[in-house]
């Protein structure tokens, strides 16, 4: 979409901010009549009780009417009234990511902490895709934007999700609910509280939710990405006197679903995927609009029609695989609040346990390539135990707001996996290598080897070469057996937060935090597959030989993908690190009036570096780890570097009873910015900079054929991702049962145009060959999102209506990492609505709702399909058209979903 179109299509969007915008008002919270009469928004970002609009940072403040109008049970939802913030799942409902400004962490890789954690009641979860869990009933949800690295809880480069639920209370009450929805949808939820002693009050939380899945497996007979999942918490709140708060929490949630599966992209985006419309025609001598790989897979058994299933959910599945998982997910929290009569302290302290595993066929195909066992044997696991401690008071006749504290934290972190080659890797190997090589002539996906006869086309050396296909048939139901990973994570900081009111309208807030970090890492692997070594043996001689390197590197790489190799069988490696880093921030801030703030400022933020907990990190496949002087020799390629960043902000804030206006513009620059990729065969995790100067050997144009990216002096490694734009929120209450708001975000969140890999200036993986001076994925640079809420009285019976819509305009962005072109997602927008009728004080209500309710497709994330890339024909070079013959697959957004729901409240 270019620029007029784009700002077109905001101008009609804008246009009809009045009728379509989004509430971003907060929930009354504890002691607010007594900040303010006039019913404000009060939040906590500054670990304090405030107005929000005497807050001088950027936020958007959820309220639970909106939370529960716009049908949100999870933190996905809440992209639909928060316009910074994108929160996506890919090939675990574990993988979940958020972003904010266009800035995020991919969740496939646990070894990478997020760049948007999320806190619930205060306490940090290890990776923010715990937040697709359930989330009960909740007072109000705070997005944070921008670094946050000087109050409490895990250091944050991007911004934090802050979740509070509802809290005990001393007056007996409770909800209770059920809702019916397509796809077999039934959620039945309730809460009671209420006194149980003179001063301790009690609740009870609980939900259970069932569903079909969106995609029908026909091979299997089943649904996948289903709901069957239920969710806990029990609160105990103590005050014996008015000086001492004790809070007390536990919650539980089990998860028992499959999930996640995926569709072909749609081949109308990638021109050289092959003729699809002819498929029994071979392509042999390959074509230059061809694909040998569609042709293999399609004689293996993959019904052709699937390379053109675009947004359809019937998907290509082996039979008698599984995406079947399980979750658990469950711990406790103490928060002590305490008046010393001068300053006020609070505690939290919090245990957490976290465990997902989740099965798959993860080449998402009917053959069997590729495949993970839905055992105990495949799954991550966190155990974390945090402790904060804030000291805040007054002091100078009330001049400085002060505040001190600690934070503590120790992160267990265990996964263990059995990536298995599926009964078909074998001849799919073979015939991918004889069909786009010399021997094509030869193709014969029904004989050994893929190969119909056997000519001496290699001279002296095929004899050898031949039993290396031979070797590869041996690839069934191969890989790894039981790689385990440990990392045990210490992190601990002193923090102080003030504010000094200089005058009655002028204030200084200063924030400076210490941070230490250390993390102890070490691996297990066994491995079962003997053809890699097999081949290595018969063939790694003739790569010397340059007519025969190119066959001996293919069938060294095919029979190691991912470097899976008995090499690595009863194999241990460990290492560790540590890092000190300094951030804080600086606010200027003016209340130019009762109603207007102003304020500007500066942040430093940070996010810990750690291990690619991915075994093919650990080198090529084509080289032996004998050759390297074995694994341990290379744990340090596992190693990547803490990602820091200066942020600049510039803002106003107008509010008064009916209106309210914030606008924000901002900059954000990014060193060693942490990219987590996946390629088509590996993970890649690599820190990202720029160049101030000139870069050495990368490539000479756009369409240079090089696998260079160019280097650079580490005394000119500067940045190399910039944020920068525009936030607007507004709120309009006209009248006391209408409320409007509209947001709209303008992010242009860039690579450098001169791109080196880490903080000493070496290359880019060729793979990210695209990034230098493009948007970062999943960065869109519009997004405008808007709701309208009416809450009209009927007659004087006490009754009353709610008529609820919002929506959220999202412009085109490229979905994948590698920014590959076939990744684009197009420009869209999504509405959801409810309409319902309330009985005298909201005691009862009936609503009928619907999300996406105009059935959007679209897709959360595109990806290179494991394994599935063909042989590249001349003239046809690679990175002029970066994937080409590569297959691409994608994680689509969830449908239309509609239903009933019935609440009582007592």
């Amino acid at each position: 979409m270019n620029t007029f179109t784009s700002l077109r299509a905001m101008a009609l969007l804008g246009a009809g901010m009045a009728l379509v915008p989004t509430a971003a008002f907060a929930q009354d919270a504890e002691g607010e009549e007594e900040l303010q009469p006039d019913n404000v928004i009060i939040v906590t970002a500054q670990g304090r009780q405030q107005a929000l609009a005497d807050v001088p940072v950027a936020i958007s403040a959820i309220n639970s009417d909106t939370l529960i109008n716009s049908g949100a049970n999870d933190i996905r939802q809440l992209n639909q009234v928060a316009p910074s913030l994108l929160v996506s799942s890919t090939g675990s409902e574990a993988n979940g990511s958020a972003r904010i400004r266009g800035i995020g962490t991919v969740g496939d890789n646990p070894g990478l902490e997020s760049s948007v954690p999320v806190f619930i009641d205060g306490v940090y979860r290890s990776r923010s895709g715990i937040g697709l869990n359930e989330l009960g009933e909740i007072d109000r949800v705070e997005v944070q934007r921008g670094p946050q690295g000087t109050l409490g809880g895990r250091n944050s480069s991007a911004g934090l999700i802050s979740i509070f639920s509802k809290k005990p209370e001393f007056d007996f009450g409770g909800t209770a609910e059920a809702s019916y929805g397509n796809y077999n949808f039934f959620r039945l939820g309730g809460s009671i509280t209420g006194p149980v002693a003179e001063n301790i009050a009690a609740r009870l939380d609980g939900i259970y939710v069932k569903r079909d899945g969106f995609y029908t497996d026909t091979a299997n007979n089943t649904d996948i990405n289903d709901r069957d999942r239920y969710f806990l918490r029990g609160q105990l709140l103590i005050e014996p006197n008015d000086a001492l708060s004790i809070r007390l929490i536990a919650d539980y949630t089990f998860r028992d679903e499959q999930c996640c599966a995926a569709t072909y992209v749609d081949s109308s985006v990638n021109p050289f995927i092959g003729n699809l419309n002819n498929p029994s025609t071979p392509l042999t001598p390959l074509q230059t609009n061809g694909n040998n790989i569609i042709n293999v897979l399609r004689d293996l058994g993959q019904n052709v029609a699937a390379f053109n299933q675009g947004y359809s959910r019937n998907v290509s599945v082996t039979p008698g695989r599984s995406y079947a998982g399980k979750t658990k997910d469950y711990g406790f929290s103490a928060q002590v609040d305490y008046d010393l009569g001068g300053a006020n302290l609070t505690s939290i302290t919090a245990y957490r346990e976290y465990r997902s595993g989740q099965g798959g066929d993860v080449d998402y195909g009917t053959v069997d390539i590729l495949f993970r066992t839905p055992s105990d044997d495949a799954y991550r696991q966190f155990h974390t135990f945090t402790q904060e401690l804030r000291l805040q008071g007054e002091a100078f006749d009330g001049k400085l707001d002060w505040l001190v504290g600690g934070f503590y934290a120790n992160e267990k972190l265990t996964v263990r996996d059995n990536l298995r080659f599926g009964n078909d890797y074998g001849r799919f190997a073979s015939c991918r290598l004889v069909s786009g090589g010399g021997l094509a002539g030869l193709y014969s996906p029904t004989s050994p080897g893929c190969l119909a006869a056997r000519p001496a086309a290699f001279g002296a050396a095929s004899p050898a070469i031949y039993a290396a296909y031979d070797a590869l048939e041996g690839l069934r139901n191969r890989g790894s057996v039981d790689d385990q990973y440990n990392q045990d994570g210490s992190n601990w900081a002193l923090f102080t937060h003030n504010i000094f009111h200089i005058t009655d309208r002028l204030d200084l807030t200063f924030g400076v935090r210490y941070t230490n970090d250390k993390k102890d890492f070490s691996a297990t692997f066994r491995n079962d597959n003997t053809a890699c070594t097999t081949v290595q043996g018969l063939v790694s001689p003739l790569l010397a030989t340059p007519s025969l390197a190119a066959v001996a590197g293919g069938l060294i790489g095919l029979s190691c993908q991912g470097n899976s190799t008995a090499e690595l069988n009863n194999v241990s490696i460990s290492d560790d690190r540590s890092e000190d880093e300094w951030t804080g921030t600086g606010i200027l801030s003016w209340k130019a009036t009762d109603d207007l703030l102003v304020y500007t400022s500066f942040a430093r933020g940070y996010k810990a570096g750690g291990f690619n907990l991915d075994r093919s990190a650990l080198k090529s496949p084509i080289a032996s780890f004998a050759s390297v002087g074995g694994a341990q020799a290379l744990v340090r390629n596992l190693q990547f570097d803490p990602e820091l960043v200066d942020s600049y902000e510039l803002g106003i804030k107008y509010a008064t009873r009916p209106f309210s206006l914030s606008v924000a513009a901002f900059r954000s620059d990014f060193s060693n910015f942490q990219l987590n990729t996946f390629n088509g065969t590996v993970f890649l995790v690599q820190n990202v900079n720029g160049c101030k100067g000139d870069l050495v050997g990368g490539p000479s144009s756009d369409t240079d054929t090089s696998a260079a990216t160019g280097a650079c002096a580490a005394s000119d490694v500067s940045y190399g991702v910039r944020t920068q734009g525009l936030e607007i929120e507004t709120q309009i209450n006209p009248f006391d049962d209408l409320n409007i708001g509209g947001g709209v975000t303008y992010a242009r969140t860039r690579y450098v145009n001169d791109l080196v890999g880490n903080s000493a200036g070496a290359p880019l993986d060729p793979a990210l060959r695209k990034l230098p001076g493009d948007n970062l994925s999943n960065a869109p640079e519009w997004v405008a999102t808007g709701s309208i809420t009416w809450t009209p009285a009927i007659g004087s019976t006490g009754l009353s209506g709610l008529f609820y819509f919002d929506g959220r305009y999202t412009e085109g962005y490229n979905t994948g990492s590698d920014l590959f072109p076939q990744k684009e997602q197009e420009s869209f927008a999504l509405f959801n609505a409810r309409i319902g009728i309330r009985g005298p004080e909201q005691k009862w209500s009936l609503e009928f709702w619907g999300q996406n309710i105009f059935n959007k497709d679209y897709a959360q994330v595109a990806f290179n399909t494991p394994f599935q890339a063909g042989t590249t024909a001349a003239p046809f070079t690679d990175p002029v058209y970066p994937g080409g013959r590569q297959l691409f697959s994608q994680f689509l957004a969830e449908p239309r979903v509609y239903g009933v729901t019935g609440r009582v409240n007592f």
